[in-house]
Formats: C-alpha cells, sequence, structure tokens
C-alpha cells in the first residue's frame, strides 16, 4: 500500500508523522513524505519529530522527497498544502492517481472540493477540513498545541458508492476523526472559524487570546462572521443559528498567545500567505451573490496596504 503526505507542515507533519508509526508492523505499508526546503533536508537527515500534547514521536517515512515525480502509483494521497500551492501540486499528482485512489484534502477554505475536482477527475475525493493546532517551529519539527486534532470527512458526492476504507487507516493511526453526513456544512462551519480570527490576527497583529480580549477586534471578527453566514445562507448551507457563539466559544479552547497560520505566514516578508482564501473569496462571493461584505474588505485592503503581493 502507498500512501503520500503531501506538504508536511502543521498538518501534514501532524497526520503524516502519525501515520509512519504503521509502518513498524507492516512491511507493505509505504508511506511518502512531499516536503522542500531547510525542513526537508531536516527530515531526510534526521527524520520528522513531532512534538504534540501527548508526547514526542520520531517519524521515519519511508521517503520524503520535494519532487511528486518520483512517487509511486498511490492509494490513498493525504493533500495538505496550503491553497496557493494546490492547484500546480493537483497537476503534478495527476498520473499518481487512478480510479481507485482515496484521495483526503486538508486544506484551508470552503471550495478546495471544487477546485480538486476541476484538474483531478480519477479517484475517491473526501470532501473534509481538520481543526488543529499545528506549526513547523524549527526545520524537522511539527509541534501540536491545543485543537481538536480531529479530521471532519465525508462520502464523495460525485459518485454512488460509499467508499469509508480510509477509516480503518486512520483508526490504526490512532488518528481522530469525525464521518459527516454533510461534510460541506462542517467545511463552512470550518470557515467561520478561521477566515474572521486569521484575517483579524494577522491584520491587527494579535494573538487568539489578544483578539478575544478585545471588545473592538472581538466585534470585528464578528462582523466577518456574519457575513460569512449571509453567503452561506445565499448558497443554501444550513449553518446552525448558534454558529457565531459556539465559533467564538470554540477560539477560547485555544492557546491565548497562539497566532494563527495566517498570521504567521502574514508576518514573513515576502512569503505567500492565505489572503485570497480568506479575505478574496469572501469579497468574490459577496459580489457574486449580492452579500454586502464592508467589514472583510476594510481588512482586506488593510492587509494589502501593510504586505504588498
Amino acid at each position: 500500500m502507498n500512501i503520500a503526505v503531501i506538504g508536511i507542515g502543521g498538518v501534514g507533519g501532524y497526520f503524516g508523522g502519525k501515520l509512519t508509526q504503521l509502518l513498524k508492523n507492516d512491511p507493505e505499508l509505504h508511506i511518502y513524505f512531499v516536503a522542500r526546503g531547510l525542513h526537508l533536508k531536516e527530515i531526510q537527515a534526521n527524520d520528522l519529530l513531532l512534538d504534540t500534547d501527548a508526547g514526542q514521536l520520531v517519524c521515519r517515512p519511508t521517503m520524503a522527497t520535494d519532487t511528486i515525480a518520483e512517487l509511486p502509483p498511490l492509494d490513498y494521497c493525504l493533500i495538505c498544502v496550503k491553497g496557493y500551492d494546490l492547484d500546480k501540486v493537483l497537476v503534478l499528482l495527476n498520473d499518481k492517481i487512478d480510479s481507485h485512489t482515496v484521495i483526503l484534502p486538508l486544506l484551508n477554505g470552503v471550495d478546495i472540493f471544487e477546485r480538486v475536482r476541476k484538474i483531478t477527475k480519477k479517484g475517491y475525493l473526501h470532501p473534509a477540513c481538520v481543526y488543529i493546532g499545528t506549526h513547523i517551529s524549527k526545520p524537522g519539527t511539527v509541534e501540536q498545541r491545543g485543537g481538536a486534532c480531529t479530521i471532519i470527512l465525508g462520502k464523495d458526492p460525485g459518485v454512488s458508492t460509499d467508499n469509508r476504507s480510509i477509516l480503518k487507516l486512520l483508526d490504526a493511526a490512532a488518528i481522530k476523526y469525525k464521518w459527516s453526513a454533510d461534510p460541506f456544512v462542517d467545511i463552512w462551519i470550518k470557515f467561520l472559524f478561521i477566515a474572521p480570527f486569521g484575517l483579524v490576527t494577522a491584520n491587527f497583529n494579535k494573538t487568539n487570546g489578544e483578539v478575544l480580549q478585545s471588545a473592538e477586534l472581538s466585534d470585528c471578527a464578528r462582523a466577518i462572521m456574519q457575513e460569512i453566514t449571509a453567503l452561506a445562507e445565499k448558497k443554501g448551507i444550513p449553518l446552525p443559528e448558534d454558529i457565531i457563539e459556539t465559533t467564538f466559544a470554540m477560539a477560547a479552547k485555544f492557546p491565548f498567545d497562539l497566532k494563527t497560520s495566517f498570521q504567521r505566514d502574514f508576518e514573513v516578508p515576502g512569503k505567500p500567505d492565505e489572503r485570497d482564501l480568506f479575505g478574496g473569496s469572501i469579497i468574490r462571493m459577496g459580489r457574486e451573490l449580492g452579500v454586502e461584505t464592508r467589514v472583510t474588505e476594510e481588512i482586506y485592503r488593510e492587509i494589502m496596504r501593510k504586505k504588498p503581493v
């Protein structure tokens, strides 16, 4: 069995690292990491160190590479890259995927399923999202602090079969998951959490806890959430009535000094970030659906001014 984890950042490093523990007892299993830069070199030289709330794991894949062409045909593929890298990764992956390949995209955004299917026509594609607090703390080390560490996934709506074979794999690796009857609702719920807090923490250079502590910044995040819920209503996504309060309660469970993934990327000069995935997509959907997105537009303009693309 061949499993590839594409993108060994916080998300890919955590779930990929846990999957590598299965290699100790299954000689027919092969797990491939696709990473880059100093992080890849450190993994190749000294393996991946996964530092979690539950302890540390040394994670040795079958192979770590920066070249997708070196991968064999895949049985399972976890796609854990940032949204701005997705399209080019999919093009490179296409000849590694056939009709039996199970694809699990663990990216931010509400349109990931559609984006994958525009390029990758084969394989069983789970709509999915993930809740986790992870990041690369230094090359070769992924740190997890807080978060549910849970994948939410559901059936591929484009096929008649209900393929749940990946659940056995997740169980074997002690990876927490939830099977959802309507994963697209869960994906929008996740977006309602990450987009407002990502935009606000990055623009105002404040941690998760500092946003919650500030009435002004909390109101800003709440206003963006209201714009997202209006978009979801227009698209027929049945979000819970109390979703905004539930989202704030969820945010309060994360560490006070937590920085969002978007915020960490935004702080690095010249580094790409997911501003378009968050702010840009909200603004575009608002124009398409006739929904006002004034607060998102104001924050987005400030982000563009502070760090031009």
